[in-house]
């Protein structure tokens, strides 16, 4: 027994240790390969969470991160401190995040499908293009032309609206629109990259089915419905899932540039970014502003883990991990 407990050692059959190094060994192109990802991710994503600590004390500038003395939960208090405001901004980041993603999926789908539906190789380019060019322009340039569209006096919106017979809109001024306007921004800047992300999945669809479907009578409509949607839905799944993650955060750019953080405006645009830059950064207090932080990454945290556990109770193959 003792001899062949040695041999099962020495042949490295049973040992952990020689199954991660027969892993390694078989598999060292790929993670030679990964390698720098690796490296980039730990150095910019994993190593500075250790300078997390700073969100729990009284920093100052003499002792350090790590001398500075400790103060629990403190540096939570001025969030919470206004619960009204605390809880308009993050009901309103939660709202404007689904908006985005919801409405935004729709429209990157739609766009997807059309350009799966383009035959002619060079307008499918020139349409790709077209679609893609808002996500490289700044929402300080998209700021201007949404003021250009939006203002009271002089705006096209409004010079059309009179001349339609109706009364202007003083759109600045009266934060009912603006969850409308902030979404339509948001699928206009991200739409035609997303769908362009889609149509390189439906690129890879098997076209013989589409095939087969045409020859027993399927038209396009249906051939998308039963075809193209149903191959789609895992990447859909997926980009869904990694957006719950961000569903706390907001675009302070992109509210800066869009709204100029204007006081009218603040019950349906006032965000927790916002909100922390007015109450906060404005002010130079990063670690409170560090603390929130810490807020949002946690809440979304925990709603990408309980997504995936809700995907998994349907179909386990759509699950993230």
């Amino acid at each position: 027994m003792l001899v062949s407990r040695q041999k099962q050692d020495s042949g490295g059959v049973h040992r952990p240790e020689n199954r991660i190094a027969g892993h390694f060994k078989k598999y060292h192109q790929l993670w030679l390969l990964a390698l720098p990802g690796i490296i980039l991710t730990l150095m910019f994503a994993y190593i500075p969470m250790s300078g997390l600590v700073i969100i729990f004390k009284d920093y100052n500038y003499r002792d350090g991160i790590f001398g500075s003395p400790w103060v629990g939960f403190k540096n939570f208090e001025f969030f919470f401190a206004n619960f009204s405001k605390a809880w308009r901004a993050t009901r309103n980041t939660i709202l404007l995040n689904l908006c985005y993603t919801v409405f935004g999926t729709a429209m990157a789908v739609m766009l997807a499908v059309m350009f799966n539906e383009i035959r002619h190789k060079k307008y499918l380019k020139a349409t790709q293009s077209l679609s893609i060019m808002p996500y490289f322009i700044s929402w300080v340039v998209a700021g201007g032309i949404l003021r250009a569209l939006l203002n009271y006096d002089g705006g096209a919106i409004n010079n059309l609206l009179v001349t339609l017979g109706f009364d202007k809109v003083d759109f600045y001024n009266d934060p009912k629109y603006w969850r409308i306007i902030l979404t339509l921004c948001n699928i206009w800047k991200g739409a035609g990259y997303n769908g362009i992300i889609y149509f390189s999945t439906i690129a890879g669809f098997d076209t013989s089915l589409y095939e087969s479907a045409q020859v027993d009578g399927a038209n396009l409509w249906q051939r998308i419905r039963y075809i193209t949607i149903p191959l789609l839905k895992p990447t859909i799944i997926i980009m869904f899932l990694l957006s719950i993650g961000k569903i706390m955060s907001g675009d302070l750019t992109m509210m800066m540039s869009i709204t100029n953080l204007s006081s009218m405006l603040l019950e349906t645009t006032d965000i927790i970014d916002t909100y922390v830059y007015r109450s906060v950064i404005g002010m130079g207090d990063f670690v409170m502003g560090s603390a929130v932080g810490l807020y949002q990454s946690m809440f979304g945290f925990a709603l990408v883990l309980f997504s995936n556990w809700l995907v998994g109770k349907f179909d386990k193959e759509y699950r993230l991990f």
